[in-house]
């Protein structure tokens, strides 16, 4: 009876629904009062996107004995408690849960939750496809699940849903990128709630809790105000009114249970405590927590009677003002009241909550599913521009594309990314995520067959390249064509591998032309895998120029000079190991080093060692010893890193075979029974990479091993060194420094040192530099001058009672897991061109040349293909960041200036002709999400600390550049764009 009553009423209220414009956003805000302490009430529900279970087991409420959970039932309730009281408000946050709920709803609880987003009673805050974590995301991915969430939003609740606030109150740590891109997308504010303890106390004492933070060194206009919480973004110790709470109710009836005297007195008390650290006369306090909300109503009714009985007591000269509210309207608030506030440049990591505590083991964990995560974007980002540039129309394809989109953005959540959820999830995850790149292979397959002369090709992919395996060529490589793809904007020049048997082949290019080739034994750590496929015990290697797409040509020859092997040269093994018996042995009578160059790099290795000794590259010749190191640890968890000590250094020598040939040269190195690894360099490459192997990693009952490697040179950093901000510009680091305050290091010298790396971490002194770059976000720091290190893998034996519940342990095959990665070096003189050459290769690795496979038989001389656009016009500097369908008519364009100021300049450029290619009929500039037109943003402006005279009433700003607006009709020039240093510029492509 209670749910058909329910039904009633909305049938009832759907009926007598006036059309009114709406006063959502700002305009719906409830009045503050001036000269009282205003209490902004803010009820929510923290919904993480996996965790503890799968997104589907916590959206539908299943397995609640493992955690208990039910989005649906939350958002159902929710919308009941809202219709009894217009004065409630409510903020929802993670878009994807939000997706889910509504696209099972009848027609008329959509006009009813329309009616309460137009009212602002439902606020949408953040939007994106799931709360992202800040230090394992690149940019690309984060900036996709806000385009995919906000347009969500848009699409079905129209401009009233659009965010105006990032809310990103549980990740652990902040970024400054995340800032910028916040204010990129027109956000008037961020609010979080986590930040290193010795950080905060001293924020609460100085009234800094609350800041202006310039998110870029490169760009300006780029700050955003950012606040953090008092306490949690829980509700406040002892009234938490969620029905699985057992915190007191307040009760109002005439009898002896009445407590409103006590329950109020308390609250005051405790409002009491925490408007004293705020510069302004209004505080924000959340009401909610994990997967609360799910009987909405008994949540509301007792902050009914609080609001009702704190306010009442103002008659009696109490002092604060209580009201529903949103971080935006608390944020208005805040701005109309015009205060000053302290600046903020760096970001907001590492994480402690006890100097015993750095939350600085997630910036590894699970680093397989890291990497697999790269290979989900990288895909996403090829199917995208296929799918635009053949105009992929049909729902099947849309459905594809967008589960990709879907699973990245889910991927993209602070528990997800993170390594920091259980096993069952992360097996969830790994299967969403291989089902969403299968999808939108077919996009890329559908596309590539319009696009190509191959109107019958297979287009078939292979997704173990890591280790050497590939279905397509297990049998034979004869007479298969590799089709080469270039997400980015410029023609590249990258090598292939293809895994072939131990054959001649000959590869041509599109003209029938020769292309120099050989053929490379696969690592013997790699084949030795249990669970793989000996088939394929080579690889081929060929050097690729792409434009966007390109063909390349194998077959079979007898002719063993066509193609060359990469001939063993020199080898420190065991003599009776036989996987080497065609190889000659190092001997203790030659030379004691081993050198390996080519036109570019050379490199040395101790003979006795086995290890890497100098490299000499670009002109600069250093010292740097390559080695592997373990942390014997008992208390790290998925989330924290907590060392009982230095690592112990790896000190074995290094069994090692050289293979040499003109493309490329490898050396593969035993390092002990867990760690292997190859170290390569190919000729025209400017960069050396190490491909490593770790595990399985022992572990026994007292002692969990994780595994770093560390690159020792004589480099005098001076315990200076940077990492990147989510793929973008470098932020400084300095060894047992922090930019606001003195960490308490004490307890964990080593953890606490830790940051993320994302793409790049670099060293130098006034001479020279030291870059390098990551197949993965990983942790990183440099412990020692001159000395970086990257930790690799991790296998743990304890949880770390962060939430999890489980210990980092990972299985695969029955066996604790492998690892396989890429770390890649480049030594340099200090310079703008230095740290210019590494943002290029960055580009190139993070979106490298994508591989498909056909047969030779599936060319047709006669097919005619798809014009697609030419972005090499483009400087050298602009970055193609997206090109994806955005509507049935619609393409999302974005581009980027990649280099910061120190390295790069303004740029100009024209984009009629990428425009007339796509069939283009008007454009139109958007900030950065693609779901505001830019001369629509206007965003709240802040005041530092003594930046002058403040003006006494509220000021805005606008887009700081005249926003691209133009249809087919106009003259070429005003198709022209200009990019700042680090500046990205959205437009949308209405095609014909």
């Amino acid at each position: 009876m209670k749910y058909l009553g329910y039904l009633l009423f909305v049938v009832f209220l759907t009926a007598n629904i006036e059309q009114s414009i709406a006063v959502c956003g700002y305009e719906a805000c409830h009045d503050t009062v001036p000269g009282m302490i205003n209490v902004h009430i803010v009820p929510h529900s923290h919904d993480d996107v996996g965790w503890q279970k799968t997104v589907e087991q916590y959206f539908y409420g299943h397995r609640n004995v493992i955690h208990h959970g039910g989005v649906q039932y939350i958002i159902d309730s929710v919308v009941q408690a809202l219709l009894k009281n217009p004065e409630r408000r409510f903020i929802q946050v993670e878009s994807v849960f939000f997706s889910k709920w509504w696209n099972e709803q009848s027609e008329v609880i959509k006009q009813i939750v329309q009616q309460l987003t137009d009212e602002g009673r439902l606020e949408f805050t953040g939007g994106a496809w799931s709360m992202n974590d800040e230090a394992a995301t690149n940019y690309q991915s984060v900036i996709d699940q806000f385009t995919l969430g906000l347009k969500f939003l848009d699409d079905n609740l129209g401009s009233c849903a659009r965010p105006r606030i990032g809310w990103q109150v549980d990740p652990f740590g902040h970024s400054r990128e995340q800032a910028s891109i916040f204010a990129q997308m027109g956000f008037d504010g961020e609010f979080f709630a986590r930040m290193d303890e010795t950080d905060k106390a001293q924020r609460l004492e100085k009234l800094n809790m609350e800041m202006i933070w310039q998110a870029s060194e490169s760009l300006s206009n780029h700050e955003i105000f950012t606040g953090l919480l008092y306490r949690h973004y829980s509700s406040p110790t002892g009234f938490c009114f969620d029905v699985h709470c057992v915190d007191y109710p307040i009760i109002d009836t005439d009898s002896y249970e009445n407590n409103v005297k006590d329950r109020t007195d308390e609250f005051i008390r405790y409002l009491d405590q925490v408007a004293p650290h705020f510069r302004s006369n209004h505080i924000m306090v959340p009401f909610g927590g994990d997967f609360q909300f799910e009987d909405a109503e008994y949540t509301f009714r007792n902050l009914d009677r609080l609001i009702k009985y704190i306010n009442e007591r103002q008659s009696d000269g109490d002092k604060y003002n209580m009201l529903y509210s949103t971080p935006a309207c608390y944020l208005k608030a805040v701005h109309d009241s015009v205060q000053t506030y302290p600046n903020k440049t760096l970001d907001f990591f590492p994480l402690a909550t006890d100097n015993n505590s750095f939350w600085t083991g997630y910036f590894t964990s699970r680093t397989t599913q890291k990497r697999f995560e790269r290979t989900g974007n990288h895909m996403l980002q090829v199917a995208k521009q296929l799918s635009s540039f053949a105009h992929l129309t049909s729902e099947e394809r849309k459905k594809e594309l967008d589960s990709l989109r879907s699973i990245m953005g889910i991927m993209q959540h602070h528990d997800a990314i993170t390594g920091t959820e259980k096993q069952a999830v992360s097996d969830d995850y790994d299967y969403l995520m291989y089902n969403g790149i299968i999808g939108a292979s077919n996009n890329a397959r559908d596309a590539l067959r319009q696009l190509t002369n191959l109107p019958n090709g297979e287009f078939e992919n292979c997704l173990q390249l890591n280790i050497s395996v590939c279905a397509f060529t297990k049998d034979s490589a004869d007479n298969v064509v590799v089709t080469l793809f270039n997400p980015l904007a410029h023609t590249t020049s990258q090598y292939v591998r293809i895994p072939v048997k131990d054959e001649s082949y000959e590869v041509t290019d599109e003209q029938d032309r020769t292309v120099a080739s050989e053929v490379v034994p696969v690592a013997w750590p790699v084949l030795a895998l249990e669970y793989r496929s000996n088939d394929t015990q080579h690889e081929l290697v060929f050097e690729a120029s792409v434009d966007k797409i390109t063909h390349y040509f194998i077959k079979k020859v007898d002719n063993a000079e066509s193609s060359i092997a990469a001939m063993p040269k020199k080898s420190k093994i065991l003599t009776n190991n036989d996987k080497f018996n065609d190889i000659a042995p190092y001997d203790d009578d030659d030379s004691e080093e081993t050198v390996v160059q080519n036109s570019l790099i050379k490199l040395t290795f101790d003979n006795k060692s086995g290890r890497l000794k100098t490299v000499e590259m670009n002109g600069v010749t250093e010292s740097i010893e390559q080695k592997f190191a373990v942390y014997k640890t008992k208390d790290s968890g998925a989330y924290l890193f907590r060392t009982n000590g230095e690592a112990e250094e790896v000190e074995d020598d290094v069994e090692f075979t050289v293979y040499e040939g003109a493309l490329v040269k490898e050396v593969h190195q035993q390092v002990n029974e867990y760690i292997s690894q190859v170290i390569r360099i190919y000729e025209g490459v400017n960069r050396v990479e190490f491909e490593w192997l770790v595990g399985p990693i022992p572990t026994d009952s007292d002692t969990a091993r994780e595994i770093v490697t560390l690159f020792k040179s004589g480099i005098s950093s001076d315990g200076v060194f940077y990492t990147d901000a989510n793929g973008r510009e470098l932020i400084w680091r300095k060894k047992d420094k922090r930019e606001d305050y003195d960490p308490d290091l004490s307890v964990q010298p080593i953890s606490g040192n830790f940051y993320p790396v994302t793409s790049r971490m670099v060293l130098e002194d006034s001479n020279k530099r030291i870059a390098l770059l990551t197949d993965r976000a990983q942790g990183g720091t440099s412990l020692k001058n001159g000395q970086l290190e990257l930790m690799l893998h991790r296998r743990l034996i304890r949880d770390d009672d962060k939430g999890v519940g489980e210990t980092l342990n990972e299985q695969k095959f029955g066996n604790p897991l492998i690892a396989r990665g890429k770390v890649h070096l480049i030594l340099n003189t200090v310079g703008s061109k230095a740290s210019a050459a590494e943002r290029l290769a960055e580009k190139q690795l993070h979106l490298p040349l994508w591989e498909f496979f056909s047969k030779k038989s599936s060319v047709d001389s006669n097919a005619v293909a798809k014009a697609i656009p030419d972005f090499n016009d483009f400087p050298p500097s602009v970055h193609l960041l997206t090109l994806e369908p955005f509507s049935q008519d619609e393409v999302l364009f974005r581009v980027e200036n990649f280099m910061d100021h120190n390295e790069g300049k303004v740029v100009s450029f024209n984009i009629r002709s990428i425009f007339d290619t796509l069939n283009g009929l008007e454009i139109r500039e958007t900030t950065l999400d693609g779901n505001l037109p830019l001369s629509e943003m206007k965003r709240f402006k802040f005041y530092h600390d003594g930046s002058g005279v403040v003006p006494t009433e509220p000021q805005y700003s606008t887009a700081s550049h005249k926003p691209l607006a133009a249809d087919k009709s106009q003259e070429a020039y005003e198709f022209s764009v200009t990019l700042k240093p680090m500046q990205i510029r959205t437009f949308i492509i209405k095609r014909e």
